[in-house]
């Protein structure tokens, strides 16, 4: 008989069933269609831990909060090429390892930011995610600026150790995710990796309430927004390098202080603090002042273990003119940055904007509209904001490993940093301090002007404390 009148069975004696499919999302079908190997859509995070894990326990843990986010396990379903939608096929279990383990040595942290960096999970297998741990690594890394040069940095502030070579010595631990964008976002995989936390430790790891906000703290209305149809500013080029990829610098900084009842908030801070940096930057580079407009990731979505899963984010973009962009006037550049950022919030927007949601419509072949996509999406290059600054806020999570690992005292994230745009700032808060992360595009930035972004970066959020307190 043939295999028709058998079919597979799914070992209970049943026949096999097919694994369940979800089509792309609009997000995850534009990324799907632009990839780049020179340039790898991954997401990084890192978390510094002060005590030891458990290896087979560890593995059990993170293996079972895939299982309690299901929509994590997918992979990309295969297709002919005239199908008209790219599929998720959920898996009941992983299909490879996801879990591997580094022993502490000469530049293994920074050797473990690089391969966060080089190569994204493959989207053929569940998950599109791996964990790496490092072992006996130490106290947090200041200031590691890509795979192969250090920068001299100040000592970790709670430790009083160096991170000149991105690494400690020491008990602790760093885990290091990598995430292939396309299928999922950073707070999406925060929020497994801390049901991973509650398993291993056995503590609550319910996230704390999100920060009241006044309704009433900013007036609507902003007249003297530019227009979003001019050119916006790009990044000035430094010192590229010839290597493909991205670099990375990260760094830890003191939350900046705000006056009590202030009308802006720490993000509106990161914002103007963002584009001084960029202003700064590019008058040192000789470049025509321009209007910056700054993409700024927004989410919405719960932080309990109900959280939806995979890319939730959407995109707003918050554009300021030369004139604005003047450190002399912090306080009306907070103010006036407070208004467009609360109203772009507030707006019902889809997560790419109307035009991505027509062009992902499912009326003609996906190859058809691949080819489409990335042909507007060279021709749409001029008009790409110039950097994306995306917030993570505070940590909603404790991280909280048990009593033998401990709580998480440093979390880093970092978002793709592809040309033109070139340039991500990403930033978290844990245990009342920032935790900052510089990541560029080779082909425009090296790793000397990571730092001298870094530097100017640090210099405008500082700023914004003390001419934002005095409200000139």
């Amino acid at each position: 008989m043939t295999t028709v009148d058998h079919p597979a069975r799914d070992g209970t004696g049943g026949p096999a069933r097919r694994p369940v499919r979800v089509p792309f999302p609009v997000v995850d079908e534009v990324a799907r269609h632009c990839l780049q190997e020179a340039e790898p859509e991954t997401v990084h995070i890192e978390i510094h831990l002060p005590g030891p894990l458990d290896r087979d326990r560890l593995t059990a843990a993170f293996t079972e909060a895939l299982r309690r986010h299901p929509r994590v396990l997918m992979r990309e379903a295969p297709g002919r090429w005239y199908r008209r939608r790219y599929e998720w096929e959920l898996t009941p279990e992983p299909d490879t390892a996801v879990v591997s383990f580094t022993p502490h040595g000469r530049d293994s942290l920074r050797a473990a930011r690089a391969r966060c960096l080089e190569a994204a999970p493959p989207l053929s297998a569940a998950p599109p995610v791996r964990l790496e741990v490092v072992e006996g690594a130490g106290p947090a890394a200041n200031g590691w600026a890509g795979p192969d040069t250090p920068t001299g940095t100040s000592a970790d502030p709670a430790t009083g150790a160096g991170s000149g070579s991105g690494n400690g010595n020491g008990n602790g631990t760093v885990l290091f995710l990598t995430i292939n964008h396309t299928a999922l976002d950073g707070p999406a995989c925060l929020r497994v990796l801390a049901t991973a936390a509650e398993l291993y430790g056995g503590r609550d790891n319910t996230p704390a309430a999100p920060p009241v906000r006044s309704p009433d703290a900013v007036e609507p209305g902003d007249a003297g927004t530019p227009s979003v149809w001019a050119p916006p500013a790009r990044v000035a080029s430094g010192a590229p390098e010839s290597t493909p990829g991205n670099g990375l610098i990260v760094t830890e900084l003191a939350v900046p202080r705000r006056p009590q009842g202030s009308p802006y908030t720490v993000n509106d801070q990161l914002m103007a603090a963002t584009a001084l940096t960029v202003a700064h930057w590019n008058r040192e580079h000789g470049q025509r002042p321009r209007p910056l407009r700054i993409t700024m990731p927004v989410d919405d979505r719960p932080r309990g273990a109900d959280m939806p899963i995979g890319n939730g984010t959407r995109l707003v973009e918050v554009t300021f003119s030369p004139a604005e962009v003047d450190a002399s006037r912090m306080g009306e550049l907070l103010r006036r940055t407070a208004t467009r950022t609360r109203a772009l919030k507030a707006a019902d927007r889809p997560q790419l904007g109307h035009g991505a949601a027509l062009l992902t419509a499912p009326v003609v072949p996906v190859a058809w509209r691949a080819a489409v996509t990335r042909g507007l999406r060279r021709a749409a290059g001029p008009w790409t904001s110039t950097c994306l600054l995306s917030n993570i806020g505070r940590i909603p999570y404790a991280l909280d490993f048990g009593e033998e690992a401990g709580r998480a005292r440093a979390v880093w994230f970092s978002a793709p940093a592809r040309t033109p745009r070139g340039l991500t700032v990403t930033t978290a808060s844990t245990a009342g301090r920032l935790h900052v992360s510089l990541r560029w595009s080779r082909s425009l930035l090296g790793h000397g002007d990571g730092a001298h972004l870094r530097d100017l970066f640090e210099h405008y959020l500082h700023a914004t404390e003390e001419t934002g307190a005095s409200g000139r």
